[in-house]
């Protein structure tokens, strides 16, 4: 009886020991008693949130096509507008705000004065689905997800390609390489800043993966990284993996969900860490923005 009593402990003991067990710790990121505080919630539908190097964050409203941008002193202003109708953005090592512009399928460069260089027009002929969210890495190449959402102010109805894929776009070139195919709807995308690993979500697929980034800008390895879907992603300076929609998950970089934060009434889109010390973690929610202040900085 003895030695079966030592086998059950020990048995329960494996299991259920906080080594196996994820351990929750919200509070270490986010400031004790903060909660996400409404900005502002005149829009339409915000989304494209990303950080220039003063910690100005920039965002889209997509449906309205324009760009905003709310500044480290917490001032909210229009920064373009007839946008391209665009979605997600990311800030090149130059100041240039590069977007999905998916009213034509292409991808546009915004210096900080405002004139805009097309970057990317097709791919082999056919247009893309629609340029959803993009990332660039420390060699000035471009990784973006081509989901299909039927757009209201598009005169196609259906796709030129056939499948949503993941591209690159070479730094100086103006045609992608199809880097991943192997997703049913990619969406969210952001990079190590290393440079060793690309996070994609299959929102409709709902699963964030993770892969290796070869030399060459291929991926490869790739990795079930957590089992849920995601619109945009983002990553914070601990590695941990931030995903919006029901709120904001955070999974940390084992794969572990660590955190659930609470964000506004509806779903969340899109967020990036803005505000001059990075640790303003800056959220779109339909036709809202709000902020969280944190205990964490972004990488962004």
């Amino acid at each position: 009886m003895r030695n079966v009593l030592l086998v059950t402990l020990l048995l329960f003991s494996a299991v259920f020991s906080p080594a196996q067990t994820p351990f929750f710790d919200r509070d270490s990121l986010v400031v004790p008693g903060a909660a996400a505080r409404l900005i502002a919630n005149q829009f339409s539908f915000t989304e494209g949130a990303s950080v220039d190097r003063r910690g100005n964050v920039f965002f889209t409203d997509q449906p309205n096509n324009k760009i905003w941008e709310y500044d480290v002193n917490g001032q909210l202003t229009l920064w373009l507008d007839s946008a391209g109708r665009s979605n997600g953005t990311y800030f090149d090592r130059k100041g240039n705000l590069v977007t999905c512009a998916d009213e034509k399928g292409q991808l546009w460069s915004i210096s900080p004065d405002k004139k805009i260089r097309i970057l990317m027009k097709d791919y082999q002929g056919h247009q893309f689905n629609g340029p959803n969210d993009c990332w660039v890495d420390r060699k000035g190449g471009i990784y973006f997800t081509d989901p299909y959402y039927q757009r209201d102010y598009w005169t196609r109805t259906k796709p030129d390609l056939e499948a949503m894929k993941v591209y690159y776009l070479p730094k100086g070139k103006d045609q992608a390489v199809m880097v991943a195919a192997d997703l049913v709807r990619p969406n969210g995308i952001v990079g190590t800043p290393d440079g060793q690993f690309l996070y994609v979500a299959d929102i409709q697929d709902r699963k964030i993966y993770k892969y290796r980034i070869n030399k060459d800008a291929s991926l490869s390895d790739r990795q079930l990284f957590a089992g849920m879907g995601a619109d945009g992603i983002t990553l914070d300076q601990r590695g941990n993996l931030y995903l919006t929609g029901n709120g904001i998950t955070v999974f940390n970089p084992a794969g572990e969900k660590i955190a659930h934060i609470a964000i506004g009434p509806k779903s969340t889109s899109n967020l990036c860490f803005g505000g001059k010390d990075r640790k303003e973690l800056f959220v779109t929610s339909s036709e809202s923005i709000f902020v969280l202040s944190m205990q964490v900085k972004g990488v962004e």
